[in-house]
Parts: structure tokens; C-alpha cells; sequence
């Protein structure tokens, strides 16, 4: 088997139950325990010692995490390493289990692969020094592939509990924030866990200070998902948590995603807080905290939340497509001297300064409440805080396979095409920052708004993306562009064809 195509990026992701025809299960136990021991290795090159090694292990709700945790646990046993499982976590509590006061890990890992289907899963690792780059990940299973080991003496595995400690961090910075024992008290807050790992919200966070979740739902784990992904970006999922909130008259709605690195909210008008609206509210927050930062998103967020962050105050900073490169250039800027307190995605994927640029749903969260108990104190609402926000009228998305195998190389020949054709396209204006595909504005006789194509960052896709502030503007727009597009054959573009028919 290519090891290397379990690597997504800077996790591992592979299929670990039968059941999706097509999809053969490439995580066997054998693939396992090769990339515990890959991990093994790699963490004794990390940290310079091969002795007294110690692993904590966590994961999610998936059918197939029990099975996955066991395999690789007892491998890292047999490298000689001593290993705590923590049973059902989160992803962003595993990081903390590194750091944090009393644990300390050496490294962790989290069994997850996010909001995939049921059948999948995989595995993301964190030492105190935060998530594992790409290169970390290659060189683990260039480890799994080969003949090495660790050790010949055993090691141990231990059972332990970590979730109540981490709760107890969140709850306590909600306390400190606000100034009271149950700042949440009078509050009703709905939460949609969709059945994956975020139930513990509930019971450790939120009744603890006080609110009441009467109407929350899903918060028991099941691997099966049976009512809905646990992905606030899907809408089905949004759709459950926005009428659990007028269902329950809730002050606020809370959803997170599979292992609760991300989070989507709805307002108590039952309004979505998620995409563009999300960032604009952690912007307004963090603002009124840190006058002039920048913050960093993906790089298809709107022209809307441009002029929003700006007249904050701030700086935005539109950046390229995957929740690590966003991470990663908010890093960079702080390490030149330009103040960034968050690096987020438009997927929900935000990661503060203030919190070790982890991306962690639940304390994203935990800012929200701080600012809705502020709220009451002091007579604003959340909804207040983007008001001033302006969302485009509309917004469509097409995905466009490439129907080649060398499929990056003509993918970028497309941009490059189009980016010399919108040079001296009436109406077409190149945007002057863009780090990511081409992104073009149209004036109001071309369909007022943007687009931006790009290329997928593992995928055989060019996924575009259109805004328009008028109605009927995103296919005037579409329209224009598809006389362009339609030029390429490799390109499948019948999506994009039928639209603006």
C-alpha cells in the first residue's frame, strides 16, 4: 500500500469501515500499528530521547475509533512508550493535554477525520508546540512504511480522563471574564452536538455557569450520525440548531462539528452566525480588544466583511483556502511585528492568539458567551455587533473537476489564462491582494460583486466562487465568465453551464 496517500495535508485520513461501494478500507490494523510506530519514531527524533516517552490518545464518536484507538495504542505500548487513553475527547482538548499543568504529554493524538462520512476516520497529533506541519506527517508514515523500531522494551497503557479538566479552563475563563460564579444564569442556550464529541458542552460548561439548555439535542455520541453531520456548514445541520433556537425562544445556539475544532452559532432572532458572519463577530470582539489587529481569513470571504473589519478598525488580510494556512500566516505576521489575534475561515476554523493559535470551536464559543453575558450588563446584543455588516445579495459555488490525472498543472494554466483575460475585460478589475487563484471584481454593469476561482488544495477541482450585491447578478456575472470557460475541455463546467441558461 502508498502510505502516502493517507496524508490530508497535516492529518492522516483513510476509510475504516466497509459500507460506501467504491471505498475499500485502507486503515487496517496492520496500517495502524505502522503508524503508531511511525509516530513513536517520530516523536523520539522530536524530543531527542527514546526513554519515558509518554502519549496520550483520544477520539470521537466514530463506529470505527474504538477499534483504530486500540491498534495504535498497543503498538506505541510495544515501542516502549507509556500511553494514556482518554477515551472520548476533542480534538482541541488533546492539545491542551500537552501543555497543560499536571499532563504535560509528550504528544497526543486525536482519532478523527472531522465532518467526513461515517465510514472514514483518521488521525490528527499535537505536540506542545502545536499541530503537525505536512512535513511532520510525511516523514510518520515514511516511518510506518519502514522496517524501524523504537524499542524492544514494552511500555504501558494506562486509562485516563481529561475533558473535566479542560471543561473547567473554559467555564473558569467565562467566570474570570465576567466577574461571577454563574454569568449565564437567566440565559437559555440550545446546543447540537450532532451526535459527535461536543455533548460534554452542556453538562460541564454551560450548566455550571448557570444556563439553562433546556431544547439542546444530539449530545449522545453515535458514530452512525443518524440525525444530521455534525458540520456547521452543512444545512441541514444548521437547520436543526436554528429551530431548536425558536423552538426553545434560546438566547443562543451553539453546533459544533465532529471532534469540535469548529463551531456555528444562531442568534436569538434565529439569525446564522456562521461563514462571514462569524468572523465579522469574533472581528468586533477582538477589536474593542485589540485596537488595529489584523485579522487573517481564507480567501473567499467578501467584499462586505473587508469594509466591516476596516471600519473596526482593523486589517484584513485575506489569505489562501485550509485552516492551517491561515494559522500559519497569522503566525508569520505576529513574528514580523504585525499584531494578529485571529486567523479564521470562512468553514468555521479559528484559532486566537490568546489561545495558542489553536483552532477550537468550544472556545470560540466560550467568546461568544463572554460577550453575551457582557451584553446584558451593559444593554448591547450580539446581533448588535454586526449590524453594520453587508452581506452580498448573492452567493453561489461550482466545482469543477479537471479530467486529467496531471490535473494541478492544467489547473493552473486556467487561472493564469484567466487572470491575463480579465486584465483588459471591461467591467473586470483585478483584485491588488489576492494569494490564492484569481480573484476579480465586476462593476455594477457587470453584475456588481466578485469572483474567485482557485484550485483545490488536494483535489482534482477548481471550486469557484461568486457574490453579488444585486439580484441576478451572480449569473450576469456566471454568464461573462462562462464565455471564457467554456473554452477548456478538460473542464468539467456543466454545473456553471446550466446556471446561467
Amino acid at each position: 500500500m502508498d502510505y502516502k496517500k493517507l496524508q490530508n495535508g497535516s492529518d492522516i485520513r483513510g476509510v475504516a469501515l466497509e459500507g460506501i461501494e467504491g471505498q475499500s478500507v485502507n486503515l487496517t490494523e496492520k496500517v495502524c500499528k505502522d503508524i503508531g510506530r511511525g509516530f513513536a519514531l517520530w516523536l523520539a527524533d522530536k524530543k531527542g530521547r527514546k526513554d519515558n516517552l509518554r502519549v496520550a490518545i483520544g477520539r470521537d464518536s466514530r463506529l470505527s475509533g474504538e477499534k483504530l484507538t486500540e491498534w495504535i495504542c498497543e503498538e506505541m505500548v510495544n515501542q516502549g512508550l507509556e500511553v494514556t487513553d482518554f477515551k472520548m475527547a476533542s480534538t482541541p482538548a488533546m492539545f491542551m493535554a500537552t501543555i497543560t499543568e499536571g499532563f504535560n504529554f509528550d504528544g497526543t493524538i486525536m482519532v478523527t477525520a472531522s465532518h467526513l462520512p461515517f465510514n472514514r476516520n483518521g488521525f490528527k497529533f499535537f505536540t506542545a508546540d502545536g499541530g503537525l506541519e505536512k512535513g511532520d506527517i510525511k516523514k510518520i508514515l515514511e516511518y510506518a512504511k519502514s522496517e524501524k523500531i523504537l524499542s524492544t522494551k514494552k511500555g504501558e497503557l494506562k486509562s485516563g480522563e481529561f475533558m473535566d479538566t479542560y471543561s473547567k479552563i473554559l467555564a473558569d475563563k467565562i467566570r474570570k471574564a465576567t466577574g461571577e460564579e454563574e454569568p449565564l444564569k437567566g440565559f437559555r442556550i440550545v446546543v447540537d452536538a450532532g451526535n459527535g464529541a461536543g455533548g460534554f458542552y452542556v453538562d460541564k460548561v454551560l450548566k455550571p455557569l448557570g444556563a439553562d439548555t433546556t431544547g439542546s439535542k444530539y449530545l449522545d455520541p453515535d458514530g452512525s450520525f443518524p440525525n444530521h453531520i455534525p458540520n456547521p456548514e452543512d444545512k441541514t445541520a444548521m437547520e436543526s440548531i436554528t429551530l431548536a433556537v425558536k423552538e426553545n425562544n434560546a438566547d443562543l445556539g451553539i453546533i459544533f462539528d465532529t471532534d469540535v475544532d469548529r463551531a456555528g452559532a444562531v442568534l436569538k432572532d434565529g439569525s446564522e452566525l456562521n461563514r462571514n458572519r462569524i468572523i465579522a463577530m469574533l472581528s468586533a470582539i477582538l477589536l474593542r480588544e485589540h485596537p488595529g489587529t489584523t485579522i487573517v481569513t481564507d480567501s473567499i470571504t467578501s467584499t462586505g466583511l473587508a469594509k466591516f473589519i476596516k471600519e473596526k478598525g482593523g486589517v484584513h488580510h485575506r489569505f489562501k483556502r485550509g485552516y492551517r494556512n491561515v494559522i500559519n500566516e497569522s503566525i508569520r505576521l505576529n513574528n514580523l511585528g504585525q499584531d494578529s489575534q485571529l486567523a479564521i475561515e470562512t468553514s468555521g476554523h479559528g484559532a486566537l492568539k490568546e489561545n495558542y493559535f489553536l483552532d477550537d470551536g468550544a472556545y470560540l464559543v466560550t467568546k461568544l458567551l463572554i460577550e453575551l453575558a457582557r451584553g446584558k450588563k451593559e444593554g448591547y446584543t450580539l446581533e448588535s455587533l454586526i449590524s453594520t455588516l453587508e452581506e452580498p445579495i448573492e452567493s453561489v459555488e461550482f466545482r469543477m473537476n479537471i479530467m486529467l490525472e496531471d490535473f494541478k498543472e492544467y489547473g493552473q494554466k486556467v487561472i493564469d489564462e484567466l487572470t491575463e483575460y480579465a486584465k483588459n475585460k471591461n467591467g473586470w478589475t483585478l483584485e491588488k491582494e489576492n494569494y490564492e487563484g484569481v480573484r476579480v471584481n465586476l462593476d455594477k454593469e457587470h453584475g456588481n460583486g466578485w469572483f474567485l476561482l482557485r484550485l483545490s488544495l488536494h483535489d482534482p477541482l477548481l471550486p469557484l466562487n461568486i457574490e453579488s450585491n444585486e439580484i441576478g447578478g451572480a449569473k450576469k456575472i456566471a454568464k461573462e465568465l462562462a464565455e471564457f470557460i467554456k473554452n477548456y475541455d478538460k473542464l468539467d463546467c456543466t454545473k456553471l453551464m446550466d446556471f446561467v441558461k
